[in-house]
């Protein structure tokens, strides 16, 4: 792969980072420099980590993993999406969706990440055999799924101190999360 190949798919593989990441910013209202630095760092780990399992692992499990990995990210993403759509009818006190809270932030992470386990296995496809080959895509997915996190969570936050209220944020978040577990059951079951 070039780099510039290399570049466009951790492009690609970062963008449900960035999408998950405007409605967290959204529902956080303010800049919390904590949950924004760790959510963009355990978004770019996952995303750079799953590739690295899925290349380790295409040798014994490609088809057993493969036949499923898609719906374990839209179960993930379908319950937290539901759950964002519900708590948002709730009074302030009595929310539970908070993209501040680590178990939220590491749920999002890993469901945001698990489509990234078949790009690793694509690596294996297509010769990949070093590890040392291997990690400069893995870097590059790492950093630009951090930086398109970051980007996100400004921009949610930006825009959700104007228009959350009106918009009802956490429900078209909700909305976000259950797209793209859809998108991710589409993708595959239909290949």
């Amino acid at each position: 792969m070039t780099h510039i190949e290399i570049w466009l798919l951790a492009l690609g593989v970062a963008m449900d980072c960035f999408t998950v990441s405007i409605a967290g910013g959204v529902i956080m209202k303010r800049m919390k420099w904590r949950p924004v630095l760790l959510m963009s760092f355990f978004f770019g780990f996952f995303q750079a980590m799953n590739p690295l399992l899925g290349w380790l692992g295409a040798g014994c499990f490609r088809e057993q993993i493969h036949s499923f990995d898609h719906w374990v990210a839209f179960a993930i993403l379908l319950f937290l999406g539901v759950k964002m759509i519900a708590d948002s009818f709730k009074e302030e006190e009595q929310r539970r969706f908070n993209p501040e809270k680590l178990s939220v932030i590491l749920a999002l992470a890993v469901a945001t990440s698990i489509d990234a386990f078949a790009v690793g296995i694509s690596f294996s496809c297509i010769g990949v055999k070093a590890f040392q080959e291997l990690l400069y895509p893995l870097m590059a997915i790492g950093f630009t799924s951090f930086f398109m996190s970051l980007i996100g969570l400004f921009f949610g936050v930006k825009c959700g101190r104007r228009f959350a209220s009106r918009l009802h944020a956490e429900v078209w978040g909700g909305v976000i999360l259950i797209i793209i577990g859809v998108k991710v059951l589409v993708e595959h079951t239909c290949m």
